[in-house]
């Protein structure tokens, strides 16, 4: 009974996420209809990264003067992290809109845990709030953590790292409170898995730590590099050594940057996808090779086409028939899990059977469900799959789903479960024959800016739902 319970009371808690996102970003409703069938065309702008736009937003607390953010994303998650910087006494110019943000935090000031809590239900950012507020005022609080449900995600790591600076942590009912009596200083960490979120924390702690900090086993993805060339901009001293070695010297102070964001390559990425799905022809401007090319590569072992133009990359269906592949997610610079998500639909089109072994959430595969349903050939396989040629080494947690095609997808009801597996949902339904009905796509809007704006360019057949 308690289970049945938990369940839903976390599905009327996604509904609500999902209709404050969609409401963020004024979404005329949260359900749309689609009737699919036609082959998405045309030009879409791909803007700045929701995971380094949301962290660089975050890196404005450390600098005692403004900062300048270009080319952000008209996402939910950007206003959460805005008023989230609000209510911690930042003021903010400009608009997710207009795609520039600037920042003051002159007056940076604790806020009250029951505004953290109310904002931060869709989003996990707050967690990295903490080096940047123990430095400014010695204290942070952490509510209740949200985010999408894709799999245990714990915020050890981030936790074992702050008390490794120094910080004292005290877990409370109704969160986590965080002070640092004597201040941070350097410390030498190795995080158990390279972790994007942890070594985010370690770089936006260790920037302003007394002496030197060395992180090992850290993430190397682009948006990594991208923060850390803010954090540069600023004044901090950080080195990218070989094996996933990060030194950074602490400084007395920064000032606050001007930079323009690194595009967002999951976007990007899961338009690709849309394209091949549809057997459409989507030209994504903005998108860069250099940060896409292991997806590239899968891309073009499918079967889809591709062109590299100076702005922006086309991506296309060249007739024929699709490929099988089988794909292993790993972190950077192996291929992505946000990009699995959005690419299973496409392979549900290929002829044969795919295998994809997802290795970094153990539970991102539960979007499956929603396709099958729609007439997909696709099996779960909770504990992976032993046997045949593994370049990433298996891990306890790992799953694998198997695709068999071509299968024709028909219409449906469906309910966004997360961002990505949300995104998968609304290629399914462009994907299929007749009409669907899409709930919850508040949660897509988390990630992806302006997207039915974007399906309109593209020659989709959908409207809101009254």
């Amino acid at each position: 009974m308690n289970t049945i319970l938990q369940d839903t009371q976390k599905h009327e808690a996604q509904k609500l996420d999902a209709q404050k996102a969609a409401a963020h970003v004024g979404l005329l409703s949260d359900t749309i209809i689609v009737n699919g069938g036609r082959p998405l065309r045309g030009r879409i702008d791909v803007r700045g990264a929701k995971n380094l736009v949301t962290k660089a937003m975050v890196a404005s607390l450390l600098g005692d003067t403004k900062s300048v953010l270009r080319d952000v994303p008209d996402i939910s998650d950007v206003h959460v992290v805005s008023r989230l910087l609000e209510i911690h006494g930042v003021e903010i110019t400009g608009s997710p809109e207009s795609g520039i943000l600037v920042f003051d935090p002159a007056n940076v000031a604790i806020a009250q845990s029951a505004e953290i809590d109310a904002l931060s239900g869709s989003s996990r950012i707050p967690i990295l709030f903490c080096g940047p507020l123990l430095h400014r005022l010695g204290h942070a609080f952490i509510p209740d953590l949200g985010g999408c449900r894709i799999g245990d995600r714990p915020i050890d790591f981030h936790l074992d790292a702050l008390r490794a600076f120094g910080a004292v942590v005290d877990k409370l009912p109704s969160g986590i409170n965080i002070t640092a009596p004597n201040g941070l200083t350097g410390a030498n960490i190795e995080l158990p898995y390279p972790s994007v979120g942890a070594t985010e924390q370690v770089l936006l702690t260790g920037v302003r730590a007394k002496g030197i900090t060395e992180l090992k086993n850290a993430a190397i993805e682009p948006e990594i590099m991208d923060l850390i060339a803010v954090l540069q901009k600023m004044g901090a001293i950080i080195s990218i050594e070989p094996n996933r070695v990060i030194l950074i010297e602490g400084v007395d102070s920064l000032k606050g940057y001007d930079h323009r964001a690194l595009f967002d390559r999951n976007e990007a990425a899961s338009w690709a996808s849309a394209a091949l799905a549809t057997k459409g022809d989507i030209f994504c401007v903005g998108a860069k090779q250099q940060e896409m090319m292991t997806f590239l590569n899968v891309f073009r072992k499918i079967g889809g086409a591709f062109d590299i133009e100076e702005d922006g990359i086309r991506f296309y269906h060249p007739g024929g028939d699709l490929k099988p592949v089988v794909i292993e997610t790993d972190v950077h610079p192996g291929f992505m899990t946000d990009w699995q998500q959005p690419l299973i639909v496409a392979l549900t089109q290929a002829v044969g059977t795919s295998i994809v072994h997802e290795t970094v959430y153990e539970d991102r595969f539960g979007f499956t469900e929603a396709l099958v349903e729609m007439g997909a050939d696709i099996e779960v396989h909770k504990n992976g799959l032993e046997g045949g040629y593994r370049r990433v080494p298996r891990r306890a947690l790992e799953q694998a789903a198997v695709i068999t095609g071509p299968t024709k997808l028909h219409g449906a009801d469906i309910e966004v479960p997360d961002l990505r597996g949300g995104f998968s949902h609304l290629i399914a339904a462009l994907t299929a024959q007749g009409q669907s009905r899409v709930s919850n796509v508040g949660l897509i809007s988390r990630g992806y800016g302006d997207f039915a704006g974007k399906l309109q360019k593209l020659g989709a057949d959908f409207s809101f739902a009254a």
